[in-house]
């Protein structure tokens, strides 16, 4: 399968989305836990385009994560260990060791993609107006500000989309959909003619979704610890940042972050003051 393909309607358009942090505000009796250990101050959802034959890129991928699995070095280590017995291992960044991750960011580095990634900060005001505190709302918020660019396009676009409980239920998906659309429609006098199909995978049954995994996951240690040593590694990679709810920046797209305009430790989202 070719990596893009041409605009014909007949075409079918390959894109990997993974998400990082998580959607989470309140713990019992709606004690807001923003920040707390295990909670996130941000979520993320981003976008993996691949400029490379799809194929040839899961091969490759495969075969790294077979490397691991019968490196004796390795597949010792009880986070690789627990993935092999479980069905297989796959790259997963934030609970692979140093070790097992430089094996995965030295193919990423090299590997001719791109990504876009959404971070939202977690702003409680915002979440009880705009997503009425639901977390299925939340998500497919975000999920539309990825899809609405590309819903013009003649042809089939298929969305391999990461599982993540109840929020890549279909009705969710199908939400996101809409929101995209509306957004969309909005922007442009030209009728959508893309066809929008969701693939929900895990990382066992995608593999791609594993670059996915780790091209956020370098985002999102800017945002959550001002450590941008992984993003400017994979800077070349990804090709666009928005933090979506920095309301400072936002009039005039200073928070759209890229080439140009690389995110810095600045970054770092203070819970406490979103």
């Amino acid at each position: 399968m070719p990596a893009e393909s041409t605009s014909q309607e007949s075409q079918t358009y390959h894109r990997f989305i993974d998400e990082v942090g998580d959607t989470t505000f309140y713990g019992s009796k709606r004690k807001l836990i923003l920040g707390t250990e295990g909670v996130s101050s941000a979520f993320g959802i981003g976008l993996l385009k691949l400029n490379e034959p799809i194929a040839d890129v899961r091969g490759q991928v495969d075969e790294l994560q077979q490397e691991v699995e019968t490196d004796s070095l390795l597949n010792t280590i009880p986070s690789v260990r627990k993935r092999i017995d479980s069905g297989g291992f796959f790259f997963h960044a934030c609970k692979d060791t140093p070790d097992v991750r430089l094996v995965f960011l030295r193919y990423l580095r090299e590997l001719n993609c791109e990504a876009e990634v959404i971070m939202a900060r977690k702003i409680p005001a915002l979440f009880e107006a705009q997503h009425h505190e639901h977390e299925d709302e939340f998500y497919a918020d975000i999920l539309s500000h990825l899809i609405k660019q590309r819903v013009k396009r003649p042809g089939t676009l298929v969305l391999n989309i990461a599982q993540r409980g109840s929020s890549t239920r279909e009705k969710v998906l199908n939400r996101a959909l809409e929101i995209a659309l509306e957004r969309a429609s909005n922007n442009s006098e030209e009728p959508l003619a893309t066809r929008v199909v969701f693939n929900v995978q895990t990382p066992r049954t995608e593999p791609l979704l594993n670059v996915a995994d780790y091209l956020c996951w370098s985002v999102q240690r800017v945002f959550e610890k001002g450590e941008t040593r992984y993003y400017d590694y994979l800077q070349k990679q990804i090709r666009l940042v928005v933090d979506l709810y920095d309301s400072e920046k936002e009039a005039d797209s200073r928070n759209y972050y890229g080439q140009d305009n690389p995110l810095t430790a600045e970054n770092k989202i203070d819970p406490l003051n979103t």
